[in-house]
């Protein structure tokens, strides 16, 4: 099932997809079918009680270390993100006026479903609530080390979309071997493939969750393929990944 967040009749609102449309779940208007353009998207997560932890992975993909002229890792090269970062579906993202490379980046994002705590690789996916899309976004031109990105490259107010929906981890019986694309402006810009990461999802959670703990509603993202192009104000930028959703933001 795919479970949205979004705003409407002044209030935010649990919704699933049903016939094309958002169907409320919840409240006074459950059951009643939305059209995708009357609402705001927001990011697809339900509220936690403690601070979400972000962490999202570098040059996790064999192509994109290439691109980059570096060689893949011998461990999962992580970093951290505030939730303040994350916008939804249809959302605005702003470009610096003085930067001269800003570019997308399209990746799996892996939401925690339950307390993992020491998980073992052939455990993991019982750990995994659901999966969404999300376009995490870099600025090269505060870019100091690849390796371990600093807070102005990441960690930006509107930086991080991420949406339009949350999918069931049942739902996507092999999260490892799906096709991801952006397209910008329509033109198609960056392909690959889940199967390409050089960390698999279960692979992180059990290296992540072997020194902390990982709460349901934590986000792992898990890197981008090659692919990676500079983006402009007006731009529409479309990460797409199968059986998971198109997420569509746009540059101002």
């Amino acid at each position: 099932m795919k479970h949205a967040r979004i705003a409407w009749s002044g209030a935010i609102q649990q919704a699933v997809e049903s016939e094309g449309q958002l169907r409320i779940t919840q409240g006074p208007h459950k059951g009643q079918l939305v059209g995708f353009d009357d609402v705001v998207w927001l990011p697809p997560l339900m509220p936690v009680k403690q601070p979400r932890t972000v962490i999202a992975l570098g040059l996790n993909y064999a192509d994109h270390a290439k691109e980059l002229a570096f060689k893949a890792p011998e461990e999962p090269l992580a970093f951290m993100k505030g939730e303040a970062s994350l916008i939804g579906h249809r959302a605005l993202t702003r470009r610096p006026a003085d930067v001269r490379y800003m570019h997308y980046e399209c990746e799996l994002a892996v939401v925690i479903g339950r307390t993992a705590r020491r998980v073992k690789k052939a455990d993991a996916y019982d750990f995994v609530g659901g999966y969404t899309v999300a376009n995490d976004y870099a600025i090269r031109d505060y870019l100091e080390n690849w390796y371990r990105p600093n807070l102005r490259v990441k960690n930006r107010d509107t930086c991080t979309p991420i949406g339009p929906w949350l999918v069931d981890a049942a739902d996507v019986p092999n999260p490892m071997a799906l096709k991801l694309q952006t397209t910008v402006n329509g033109q198609v810009t960056q392909r690959g493939n889940t199967a390409d990461m050089v960390f698999d999802v279960p692979t992180l959670i059990e290296y992540f969750s072997s020194f902390m703990t990982l709460q349901p509603g934590d986000l792992i993202l898990t890197g981008t393929p090659d692919g990676i192009v500079n983006v402009n104000p007006g731009d529409v930028v479309v990460t797409e990944i199968d059986s998971i959703g198109a997420l569509t933001n746009t540059l101002v």
